[in-house]
């Protein structure tokens, strides 16, 4: 399992988020769904969306929510991380997310996020020591039950992510023929250059050889006696 995306939102105004530059595709439009569905009562879940899981602890209207790209994943692991890095919010700001603005914690808490993300990632988070302080936090954890989040949006909103999904995809495919047209074009540019090359070696061999053959640059050998 590997955490790709987190987030600290209060309600529907996401306070700080982090990407992995190995993810692409349209999460954020599904965060931002997922956001204006999470009761604001003290609650935690896990929703599934193509080929990634969403999981989520809400406390006193602040959500930590992160994307892994199993589904298949253990949440054990996910929710530890999540409470590892509501601790740290709360560490650096206590109750101040419960006024913020969008995005006013991000310059400070996204390397937070990076940084927890990569301890998580790497095996370095789930010590046994960082188990023990948490364990008591996630044991709860196995009752949370796994939903598609198609089971929470409504018909509109289904559709926007599906336009979004595709726009998405149409994006990526004129990326891709774009750079397609330009490999050619570069394969080609060193095709002409190849030839080119091959055509002047060729022509100063001929110009070597018949030089060689009539008796130097000046030709004299193969000049008229008149």
């Amino acid at each position: 399992m590997t955490v790709v995306y987190a987030l600290v939102a209060r309600g529907k105004t996401v306070l700080a988020e982090f990407t992995s530059t190995s993810v692409t595709g349209n999460f954020p439009t599904v965060t931002r769904v997922l956001l204006s569905k999470i009761p604001p009562t003290d609650s935690r879940q896990s929703y599934l969306y193509d080929t990634y899981a969403f999981h989520y602890i809400t406390s006193q209207t602040l959500t930590v929510l992160c994307m892994s790209d199993e589904n298949t994943s253990g949440q054990r692991g996910e929710f530890m991380f999540l409470e590892k890095v509501r601790e740290k919010w709360d560490e650096m700001y206590g109750s101040q997310g419960l006024t913020a603005i969008a995005f006013s914690m991000n310059d400070r808490f996204s390397h937070v996020l990076k940084t927890y993300m990569d301890d998580f990632n790497s095996g370095r988070m789930s010590s046994s020591d960082q188990l023990g302080q948490v364990k008591g936090q996630i044991s709860a954890v196995k009752d949370v039950m796994v939903q598609n989040i198609e089971k929470v949006l409504e018909r509109g909103e289904k559709i926007e992510l599906l336009v979004d999904k595709t726009d998405r995809l149409n994006q990526q495919a004129f990326k891709f023929e774009r750079q397609s047209k330009r490999l050619r074009s570069v394969m080609w540019w060193k095709k002409v250059k190849m030839y080119l090359a091959f055509a002047f070696i060729g022509a100063a061999v001929v110009v070597a050889i018949s030089m060689f053959a009539c008796g130097g640059v000046d030709y004299k050998g193969c000049r008229g006696d008149g």
